[in-house]
């Protein structure tokens, strides 16, 4: 660890001494570049700076123990800084070893949310919609953007499924966990009898792609428009604005019918379809370097039970790391914060052990 540490503290110095050529300093995308990775490097050379220097005075001190130094209060003085240095040296090398893992590419983009009932009809409608409410609160509380892409509502005010995107730094770091399917306990409006039923929802999160990286070919698509249904008013009932694309060769099929404008919706379908693909293809290739090894935590699959959610009692609780809270109204109104930070936690704990 050592050894790799002191290359990182060696490039980093390298490309701070580039941005002081002048030659470099007059080229904006490439003085851009450099201190974009600076940026990335700088907290762990930080970190490891803080590391040599606890280990200078643990070797200072204990050369002076060492030294046979009679004088009793320099050997305590000596002794104390021992044990500090010590103890200093054993924190900074863990957090090292954090900041060394591996960055997850994506955790600094926007992302693309989707959210579909399952079992339970309407209830799983409704509850559908608790969880668009719940993280869009949660995104506000992040000085994030909220935005619908398009939706399928019912009569009673649930969702059939609603996809939206989240624009902010680091969203996808704080939603990738989320990915799965939710199960709520609680009993109906329309239950007269008072039981309680069980409903789920799918939930599925897509770090949103950038044109460059995964190009479409136009000829690979079938683009057809149609009238938005659902609420509107009058013009969303009498223009054919609503776009679904159909990407021919996976059979991927994505719709947007949100925004009034044709191109704004083709537009939006374009970048789902386009994230969509991306993640499946990001798919495959960590099926293929991960093999046999199945993360504790955010594997993602949709089919996994991921949360529960039980009204009567209050609860939430997290199958994955098996957190359960008492507070399940707070969570609902958006404050996510002790859920998704336990949740990154058994995340960094997983990828330590392995």
């Amino acid at each position: 660890m050592l050894d790799k540490l002191n290359d990182i503290e060696e490039k980093f110095d390298a490309l701070n001494a580039q941005l002081c050529d002048t030659a470099v300093s007059s080229d904006n995308a490439l003085c851009a570049k450099i201190m974009k990775e600076i940026k990335k490097l700088s907290p762990i050379v930080e970190k490891y700076r803080e590391f040599k220097e606890a280990k200078k005075s643990f070797e200072e001190a204990e050369e002076l123990l060492k030294s046979g130094e009679n004088d009793r209060d320099l050997r305590e003085l000596a002794q104390e800084e021992l044990e500090q240095s010590r103890s200093a040296m054993e924190k900074t090398r863990e957090e090292l070893k954090i900041l060394l893992l591996p960055k997850d590419e994506n955790d600094e983009r926007n992302v693309i949310i989707e959210i579909r009932g399952g079992a339970g009809g309407e209830e799983a409608a409704l509850f559908a919609g608790v969880l668009f409410r719940m993280y869009s609160m949660y995104a506000e509380t992040k000085g994030w953007k909220t935005e619908i892409i398009n939706a399928n509502d019912t009569e009673l005010g649930g969702y059939k499924e609603i996809s939206f995107t989240v624009e902010g730094n680091g969203a996808y770091s704080r939603f990738k966990f989320e990915s799965g399917v939710h199960r709520v306990q609680r009993v109906p409006e329309t239950e007269s009898q008072g039981r309680i039923h069980t409903s789920t929802v799918t939930v599925a999160v897509l770090p949103e792609a950038e044109e460059v990286e995964f190009e479409i070919n136009p000829a690979d698509l079938k683009i057809d428009t149609f009238r938005s249904s659902g609420a509107g008013g009058q013009h969303i009932n009498k223009t054919s604005s609503a776009i679904r694309i159909t990407h021919i060769p996976t059979g991927t099929v994505v719709e947007c019918q949100d925004e009034r404008s044709q191109y704004k919706n083709k537009d939006k379908a374009l970048k789902v379809l386009r994230a969509k693909l991306l993640g499946e293809e990001r798919a495959k290739q960590n099926a293929a370097i991960a093999g046999e090894r199945k993360a504790q935590v955010g594997t993602g699959d949709r089919s996994e039970r991921i949360r529960t959610y039980n009204y009567p009692q209050g609860r939430i609780s997290d199958h994955r790391i098996g957190l359960t809270l008492y507070r399940l109204e707070a969570v609902l109104n958006g404050d996510l914060d002790e859920l998704i930070d336990a949740l990154i936690t058994a995340d960094t704990a997983e990828k330590l052990k392995a």
